[in-house]
């Protein structure tokens, strides 16, 4: 962050109104985006019977928000460090004054939680093993936005990202609940992991001249805007098939159905307008939040029967 910015912040920020700081933190908290950790739970619970151990699934999608919320903290810190926020005025760091002390203190107390709360819903399932699966990516995680050339500055962000997001996240939540690996598993993941590397590309291309400036190496910084929309338009798509895929294979066809022209729609929507992390994220929540009502609703039954 340049001095000359960071000082313009620190003397305007302590002088705002009550009700403009409020704004910032809800912008800086931005619960929208937590949703990319919600959705595998409902991706999971979507793929399994009703034999799921619902509770497990929940405790442990409570313990990856608060992951993610720590990682955020963590990316606000770095970027700061870095020079990558100058105009980022949704940042953690901006809310505290610049004082990165204090998101960091946040960001630690988030993991320590997180991984509590994770370990407990192991304990509890007796599948100690996953810990082989998710330590290795909770570290790759945090290496994210570590040291003075955090992965998120250079070429593995996206890829970071997906394997976080899809095997680790997605992957593990599925494991916890079920006992056999198929097709649902490879399926759900590759689903989870363009999913979030859609979202990560989508916010990229208004911040091609500071992540330049920082020497962050994004993908939209590597192939420019058209190219980074498009790909954005791709891994969307390839999520949305591999998860009517995933809900076929499984037996589950009455739901497909259900499923696919939903999915249709937000693919021919990110077509028509260029895609951004809010659309992705909310048009994508409402697919399986509504495919998920009508899946617990028994809907699916009646319209096949």
């Amino acid at each position: 962050m340049r001095a000359g910015s960071r000082l313009h912040w620190m003397i305007i920020a302590p002088n705002w109104p009550l009700h403009t700081k409020k704004a910032v933190w809800w912008q800086a908290l931005n619960p929208a985006i937590y949703l990319v950790s919600i959705l595998p739970a409902i991706g999971v619970i979507l793929l399994t019977d009703d034999a799921i151990w619902l509770t497990g699934v929940i405790i442990a999608m409570i313990a990856v928000v608060l992951l993610q919320h720590a990682i955020n903290l963590f990316n606000d810190v770095s970027d700061w460090r870095l020079g990558a926020d100058e105009f980022k005025y949704d940042s953690w760091v901006r809310l505290y004054d610049g004082n990165t002390r204090i998101v960091n203190q946040h960001a630690v107390v988030s993991v320590v939680i997180g991984m509590l709360l994770g370990l407990l819903v192991l304990g509890l399932s007796g599948k100690y093993w996953i810990l082989l699966i998710a330590a290795p990516l909770i570290l790759l995680g945090y290496s994210y936005n570590a040291g003075s050339k955090p992965l998120s500055y250079t070429a593995l962000g996206e890829w970071v990202t997906g394997l976080c997001y899809g095997p680790g996240v997605f992957g593990c939540l599925y494991m916890l609940t079920n006992d056999e690996l198929g097709p649902s598993v490879i399926l759900g993941s590759l689903t989870f992991a363009c999913l979030a590397m859609a979202l990560l590309l989508s916010h990229q291309p208004p911040q091609i001249a500071t992540d330049q400036q920082a020497g962050k190496q994004s993908f939209a910084v590597r192939y420019g805007k058209d190219a980074t929309i498009s790909t954005v338009r791709y891994l969307l798509m390839t999520a949305l098939v591999a998860f009517a895929a995933a809900l076929w294979l499984t037996g589950n066809q009455s739901t497909a159905f259900l499923f696919i022209p939903m999915a249709v729609a937000v693919i021919i929507i990110s077509y028509r307008i260029t895609p951004n992390p809010k659309i992705l994220l909310l048009s994508t929540s409402a697919v399986f939040v509504i495919t998920l009502v009508f899946y617990k609703s028994g809907m699916p039954g009646i319209i096949s029967g």
